[in-house]
């Protein structure tokens, strides 16, 4: 398991490769950069020598076997690879090199289940209902990111379950909140990533992902299925607006800015649940009484953690 490695210890086993790149080193000579995953995490892989047939097998979604030992390097923990082998892609268990979410499928889905059963609003649980008819599996097991946060399976339904807890919370203490409308902003605000990232596995942006954004494609998902329904009520026009301000501002990537009370909320809910979930990830490799490397996401700032009491 990638996550009980120590310094000097045999790495060799069965990985996914969660991305990979070519290097060049100072005098010249190619080298690969392979991040390897199994379902404990991710480290990063040194390859030095390149032989006939490695880049062939050295693919992104791949399952490989290696040759390795975990090393430190500028303290952090590293695989260097002596050599990388073929293996049958459908011969290995996936659960053994999936990173899902922390809280089971089953839980989630139920958790889902319930705030989805909860909506009153009539147009509001219309929308929801047409479009998970059509995206319900996708949305089930896709990642919400390819990386920074949520970046594993069942990440879309993990992060979509946490905001609608909070949203049914903060429903609770301001009287003015449509809450019905705040949960179904949480709900399918990332919707558009079911085009936007190419599947659970080593997720990357596709072509309609990296043209359009998931912010566009989510909108037009709740366009299409407003038209379809016909609905004539405000609702359609309030839930495009919320998932095109859900980034909070424009240089984050919405087209526009929260101009309502739940856009604002739901931006506000978006941005601490992720930010929650890469401080989890962070504190994961950090001993009580230190700080976490820097988080580009979070301002740069290194984070403490606190001691055990």
């Amino acid at each position: 398991m990638i996550s009980e490695l120590k310094h000097g210890q045999n790495g060799s086993g069965i990985y996914l490769i969660n991305n990979v790149s070519r290097g060049i080193t100072t005098d010249g000579r190619q080298y690969l950069n392979i991040t390897l995953q199994d379902k404990s995490g991710v480290i990063e892989g040194k390859k030095w020598e390149i032989f006939d047939g490695d880049l062939d097998i050295a693919v992104k979604g791949n399952i490989i076997r290696i040759d390795g030992e975990a090393y430190e390097y500028k303290e952090k923990l590293q695989m260097k690879i002596f050599k990388i082998y073929k293996v049958d892609q459908n011969s290995v268990d996936l659960d053994s090199l999936i990173i899902s979410s922390p809280i089971p499928k089953d839980v989630l889905i139920e958790e889902f289940k319930a705030f989805w059963n909860s909506i009153k609003n009539e147009d509001c649980k219309k929308i929801l209902d047409e479009i998970f008819a059509k995206y319900y599996d996708k949305y089930i097991d896709y990642p919400a990111a390819a990386r920074n946060h949520h970046e594993f399976y069942h990440g879309i339904l993990h992060h979509s379950v946490s905001m609608c807890k909070v949203a049914e919370q903060v429903a609770k203490i301001y009287n003015d909140v449509d809450r019905d409308l705040l949960i179904t902003g949480c709900m399918l605000h990332d919707i558009g990533k079911v085009y936007e990232l190419s599947g659970p596995i080593s997720p990357s942006y596709t072509v309609e992902g990296a043209l359009l954004g998931h912010i566009s494609i989510g909108m037009a998902i709740i366009n299409e299925a407003s038209l379809k329904l016909n609905i004539t009520s405000e609702v359609p026009l309030l839930l495009k607006h919320m998932i095109l301000a859900h980034h909070g501002k424009q240089e984050f990537g919405s087209p526009v800015t929260p101009l309502t009370r739940e856009a604002l909320l739901l931006s506000m809910i978006d941005d601490m649940d992720a930010k929650m979930m890469m401080l989890d990830k962070a504190y994961k490799d950090v001993e009580p009484g230190e700080f976490t490397d820097r988080i580009f996401a979070i301002n740069n700032n290194p984070f403490y953690k606190k001691k055990d009491e």
